[in-house]
This record gives C-alpha cells, sequence and structure tokens, in this order.
C-alpha cells in the first residue's frame, strides 16, 4: 500500500485530526508571513508579543472554523457553499487578530490583519483542493475510462457524479455542434463524432455513455448507428421525462433501449379518445397478465375507470398484474376497483357469470394463444381458444349489453402461413360477422406487429445469448419484422377502439419493418463485442441461421387489400376487408368445432383453408399429436388405407389424407 492509499483509507476521525493540525499551521503562517511583508525589519521586534498573538489567533480560529461546520465537510464533494463557509472563517480570523492586537496595545498595522486573512483563505482553501485533488488521483487509478456523448447540462451533471463514484472516469466529450468544438467543458475537451474512434484508442475508453436525454428517437438512432461501427459499449442515461418524473436520476447509467435503436419517436395521445370508453366505466381485459393486457391495465387505470376486471387463466400472471395494479397511484386517488377473475375465455358460463356479476361497458380482448410454433404444435387446442374462446366472450358481451368490444389482433392474421395467424384472421371474421348482425355491441379489431419485450419477442431472446456470449439466433438473414413497443401499442389500442362504429379493422402504423440480422448485429456490436463470421475470423460472437420455424413468415403485412383510410390519429388507419356474413360463418363454425371435437387434424386445415382467410400453410402439419400418431402407425403393420388409397404417402406423411389418420 502507497502513502496515498494510507491517506486515503485513513479514518475519518484521524483525518479530521490531521487536516486541524494543518489548519493551525496555516494560520500560524498566515500570520507570520504578513507581519514579514508588512515590516522589512523582520520578526525580532514583535517576538514575544507575536509568539503570544499567534497563539491566540490559531486557537480562537480554529474554533471558528468547528462553529462554522468547516470540519464536517466532505473534501470530495467541495462546492461554492464550503468556499464561502472558508471566507468567513478566514475573515472572522482577520477580525481576531486586529481584536486580539488591540488589546495587547496595537502593536500591528490593520493591513496585516488584511494580508492575514487573504494569506489563510489561500491557505485553507489550497490545502482541501490538494486533498481533494488526490482523492481523485486515488480514485482515478481504479476507474475505467469513458467518453461522454452530449456535452449539455445532463453530459456535466454525469461526468460530475461519475468523478465521485468508483467505476467511471470521464475523459472527453463529444457533442455535434461545432460551437462547441475545441473547447473545455468541466474541464473536459469537448470534439466532433469524427474524432470518437481517435478518443478511444487514445484513452483506452471501456465506453461511451450517451447524454442527450431530450433528443428524439429518430436522432438517438442516428448517433447509436453510428456508434456502432466502433464495437464499444455503449450505455445511456434515462430520458428527461423518466427524471423529471422522478423515476431515475442522471447518473443512472444504463444498457441502450432497443425502442433507441428502431427510432420510433411516440406520438402524443388525444385525451378524449383515451377516456372514452374507460372514465367512470367498467373495464374487462381479457389476458390482462400478458404482454399487451397488462400495459393496457396499466394505461386503463390512468383514465380512472369506475372499475377494472382483470380477467387471465394463468394464477401467477393475474396474481402479478393485480398487486402491481393495486399499488399504482391512480387506483388509491381515485378509488378504482380492481377484481382479478381466474377463469378461461373457452367456458361460457364462466364468462356470462362475470358479465352477470359486473356490468361491463367495455371489453379490451387480448387473451389469445400468439406463438407461432406452439400454435403449429398444437393445432386443436390453438384453434380451440383462439377462436372459440372469442367468440363465446363475445357472445356473453352481447348478452350482457356490453357497449364496445376491442378485439388485438396481429399482423400474422394478414394472408397466414401458420395456424396462429389463421385462427386470428377467423376472429376478426366473427367479430366483423357480429357488428354487421344487429347487435347493439360495437366490434372493432386492432391490428398491429410485434411488440418490443413481450413473451417470446426476440429482444430479450438476443441480450441473454449475448450474455452468455453466444451464438445469436436468427432463423434466417432475411427476414424482417414490424416493431412497437408495449405502452404505444397499448395507447393505440385503447385510442382506436374510441373511434369504432362497429365492425371496422383498425391497423396501427408499425413504421419501417426492421431486419432481424441488422437488429442482432446492432445489439452485439453496441455490447462492445464484434461479430464473428468469415471477415472477422477473430470476432467475440457468431450469428448462426437456425432456418424458419413452422409456419413462420420471412416478411409479415398489415394490410390484405389496398381499401385503407386514415382517421383522425396519424398511427392509426381502417381498413376495409371481406367477410361472411353470420349465417354462413355460424355454420362454418360449427364444421369446424365438430373437426375439433373429433381432433381431426386435417379436417381442421382443410376447414381453414376454405374459409376467406387466404391461408395458405407453409409447412405440412407439425402438430406432434397428429405426427405421434402417425408415427405409431408406421412402426406397426400397414395401417388400414394405404391398400384402398385414401392415405397417400407420395408427400409428406398423411398430408393428402381423406380422412383422419
Amino acid at each position: 500500500m502507497t502513502w496515498l492509499d494510507a491517506l486515503m483509507t485513513m479514518p475519518r476521525h484521524r483525518k479530521r485530526h490531521l487536516l486541524q493540525l494543518i489548519d493551525a499551521l496555516t494560520v500560524a503562517m498566515s500570520l507570520n508571513l504578513a507581519v514579514l511583508l508588512h515590516w522589512d525589519t523582520g520578526l525580532a521586534p514583535f517576538a514575544t508579543s507575536l509568539w503570544f498573538l499567534t497563539g491566540l489567533v490559531t486557537v480562537a480560529t480554529l474554533a471558528c472554523f468547528h462553529w462554522l461546520g468547516i470540519y464536517r465537510l466532505v473534501l470530495r464533494y467541495m462546492n461554492p457553499s464550503a468556499v464561502l463557509s472558508l471566507g468567513t472563517g478566514a475573515l472572522v480570523s482577520s477580525l481576531l487578530v486586529l481584536l486580539f492586537d488591540g488589546m495587547m496595545g496595537g502593536l500591528l498595522s490593520p493591513s496585516v490583519a488584511v494580508i492575514h486573512g487573504l494569506a489563510l483563505l489561500v491557505g485553507v482553501g489550497g490545502v482541501r483542493y490538494a486533498l481533494r485533488e488526490l482523492y481523485l488521483v486515488s480514485q482515478r487509478r481504479q476507474r475505467r475510462p469513458v467518453v461522454i456523448y452530449g456535452a449539455g447540462a445532463a453530459g456535466c451533471e454525469l461526468a460530475s457524479a461519475l468523478r465521485h463514484g468508483r467505476e467511471y472516469e470521464p475523459v472527453a466529450f463529444i457533442d455535434d455542434w461545432r460551437g462547441l468544438e475545441g473547447t473545455l467543458v468541466d474541464g473536459l475537451h469537448v470534439h466532433q463524432p469524427c474524432d470518437l474512434e481517435t478518443l478511444v484508442d487514445e484513452h483506452r475508453a471501456a465506453m461511451v455513455l450517451l447524454a442527450i436525454p431530450s433528443a428524439t428517437r429518430s436522432r438517438r438512432r442516428e448517433i447509436l448507428q453510428r456508434l456502432s461501427t466502433l464495437s464499444i459499449p455503449v450505455q445511456t442515461i434515462p430520458g428527461s421525462a423518466d427524471v423529471i418524473a422522478g423515476n431515475a436520476s442522471i447518473s443512472e447509467v444504463r444498457d441502450v433501449a432497443v425502442e433507441d435503436l428502431l427510432g420510433r419517436d411516440p406520438v402524443p395521445q388525444f385525451p378524449d379518445l383515451m377516456d372514452a370508453n374507460i372514465r367512470g366505466k367498467s373495464v374487462m381485459v381479457t389476458g390482462a397478465g400478458g404482454s399487451i393486457g397488462s400495459e393496457l391495465c396499466r394505461q386503463i387505470i390512468d383514465q380512472q375507470p369506475a372499475r377494472l376486471l382483470l380477467v387471465d387463466n394463468c394464477e401467477f400472471a393475474l396474481f402479478s398484474i393485480e398487486q402491481e395494479l393495486l399499488g399504482h397511484p391512480g387506483v388509491g386517488r381515485s378509488g378504482v376497483e380492481v377484481k382479478p377473475l381466474l377463469a378461461s375465455i373457452q367456458h361460457r358460463d364462466a364468462m356470462a357469470a362475470i358479465f352477470d356479476g359486473f356490468e361491463v361497458h367495455t371489453v379490451y380482448h387480448a387473451a389469445a394463444y400468439k406463438h407461432v410454433p406452439m400454435v403449429e404444435y398444437n393445432l386443436i387446442e390453438g384453434v380451440r381458444n383462439n377462436v372459440f374462446g372469442t367468440l363465446k366472450l363475445a357472445r356473453s358481451a352481447i348478452s350482457a349489453g356490453v357497449e364496445t368490444f376491442v378485439m388485438v389482433s396481429t399482423d400474422k392474421a394478414v394472408r397466414p402461413t401458420n395456424a396462429m395467424g389463421a385462427s386470428k384472421r377467423l376472429t376478426e371474421l366473427i367479430c366483423q360477422a357480429l357488428a354487421r348482425s344487429g347487435c347493439a355491441t360495437r366490434f372493432c379489431m386492432v391490428r398491429f406487429g410485434n411488440v418490443l419485450g413481450s413473451s417470446g419477442s426476440v429482444v430479450p431472446s438476443f441480450r441473454e445469448q449475448i450474455e452468455r456470449g453466444g451464438p445469436v439466433k436468427v432463423t434466417h438473414p432475411e427476414i424482417t419484422r414490424y416493431f412497437m413497443t408495449i405502452p404505444e401499442a397499448a395507447q393505440l389500442v385503447i385510442q382506436a377502439g374510441a373511434m369504432a362504429r362497429g365492425g371496422e379493422v383498425f391497423v396501427l402504423d408499425m413504421g419501417e419493418p426492421v431486419r432481424i440480422q441488422d437488429l442482432a448485429v446492432n445489439m452485439i456490436r453496441l455490447s462492445g463485442l464484434e461479430v464473428k463470421d468469415s471477415e472477422h475470423p477473430d470476432g467475440d460472437i457468431e450469428i448462426v441461421h437456425t432456418g424458419l420455424r413452422p409456419g413462420e413468415k420471412l416478411f409479415e403485412e398489415l394490410l390484405i387489400g389496398e381499401a385503407v383510410s386514415g382517421t383522425r390519429h396519424d398511427r392509426i388507419m381502417t381498413s376495409r376487408e371481406p367477410f361472411w356474413e353470420w349465417p354462413r360463418l355460424e355454420a362454418f363454425l360449427q364444421e369446424l368445432d365438430r373437426a375439433l371435437g373429433a381432433s381431426d387434424h386435417l379436417e381442421v386445415r382443410r376447414l381453414l383453408q376454405s374459409a376467406p382467410l387466404a391461408y395458405h400453410p407453409a409447412d405440412s402439419m407439425a402438430d406432434l399429436v397428429w405426427q405421434a400418431r402417425n408415427d405409431r402407425l408406421l412402426a406397426g403393420n400397414v395401417p388400414a388405407g394405404i391398400e384402398d388409397g385414401t392415405i397417400d404417402l407420395s408427400g409428406p406423411v398423411g398430408l393428402h389424407s381423406s380422412k383422419p389418420v
């Protein structure tokens, strides 16, 4: 351990005693220096008197310093108020010189007291500044150098906070504004973005910290795209809204949010649309514990409904969202009743009982099986839940006189290549047909793409794979998806529902589609790592392509036809799309129900293809039960049906069967 380390680790009471000793010497030296500067004769003529005067002034000055709280100051946090305290102490010490000198006969000139005060202020201030710098030097040796992007108020506050921490040492500022180029801000040089690569190499910077909390997401995206080429870790400070709301502090650095990579700026809400179907009303959310359902609940609470019914068939998810909402400020402020209801939408009696027990005005239907491969593997249950669960819920809502029924749909319902998308398109047809059947309930559908951070989303999967050291798994190098944040999706669902007149398919503007390969590359590089490929064999993390999963598309769409019109909201459009009238659809649903009851997988698929869903399966049958049954038949004797030609084995096993295997 060096002397500096020993000094820094000394107990606080010893540091205080050491500082008092240094201050005593400084007071004595300041007074004697003042006498020397004023009289050329030296100290000899005043030897006895000056020795006694010095002792009195020193003791009294230290007592004054103690009374002013100077020894309670933490040197690393020296600020203008500390300097003011030191100045007050020096002034009092000057007055003490005049007082004691007058009591001893007035041997010294008043100018000696003035010089003493100035010298004392410089001395005690300089000692403290020197000790503060020694502390910062000792800490700097253990901290990692970082470059701060943004030399504004947030950047300065961040630099100050980092200097007092133990992790990072700011070494330079980067700022786009040319007026700051070459200047010094908070002791650090400000450079242009083009100098960033040189700065990183020169200072061996461990990280770039974004200190631009008020920048738009599109602006942040531009900056992050530039930084991603450097393969240096990038972190950011919270947005200005979080800081103002007290949810975070400027010094709190975080990983870069994927929302910043997408560059999609939020659109202001329309307050009248947000609360039209909610304020003072009884509102039900199905799938309340899911990604979209739970965010809908949070947004709904803010609009002060009279009652919020949380419906979910997962006990833990229901418990989690109930506990979160009970702690929400809006619940206590407006007295919203929060009712957790453990039920499945497939049970019509349970739904009818809920509607009968609570006077429900608005339903937001977000309950569904949405994971594409999972529904492919479990075709019967996926279709039964998504289609007939929605049908039973909708009929119960009509019987109960619900005012508005808003169904959350998906872009996978457009020309679906998988059973999940086909089932969601069929639920759209159900809502469209019911809306035209003359019932009082207003039905509408809201269709959008992927939401960031939802269960099964690629973003948390990529982040976890990067933390494990890779590889990062992408199904196909050209696969693209639309993305939206969960809060924005929930807000737009609520606002779209408020504009419903009955039977509309609302389509949310998802912006530009994102290439998943590019998203993975940017996430790797912004973690400070390099992609390992043929051009960079020494890279850190490899991206592997696993192939499209059952039913998965390369490109998703949002619109079926061209009949699209805008609404008063910039991000919400309406689409007129074909559907069956209720009598014809009802007959079809009866056939589908019989096929589901018989676990006739092939008939279910055939029926889905016969409906106006534009359903064209991308793969052969992937249902696990169906495959297991066929495998058992093939493992035994030749099954009945092959000899008479009703089972065609020329393609995928049983795919062309005219009856269930």
